[in-house]
């Protein structure tokens, strides 16, 4: 195989080895990253610390089913 690349088999073949490991390091390090941050959440959720989103999705129903009663108002 390494004939059919050339003289510069090694460099090539060097380069392919050195993307595959950067690329498998990323995907180990995205992977550990979101593993902790969800350690993170839970402790600080364990302590009463809530998330501003779920604050934002209780009040979000309520303010959708007023924008659609001003549509239907709107469009009447």
């Amino acid at each position: 195989m390494t004939e059919s690349l050339g003289p510069h088999a090694g460099f090539i073949l060097a380069s392919y080895g050195i993307t595959v490991a950067v690329i498998a390091g990323l995907i180990v390090w995205v992977i550990a990253d979101h593993r902790a941050q969800k350690r993170r959440l839970a402790d600080l959720e364990a302590r009463g610390l809530r998330r501003r989103s779920a604050a934002r999705a209780a009040v979000a129903p309520a303010a959708s089913a007023a924008q659609t009663a001003a549509d239907r108002e709107a469009t009447s």
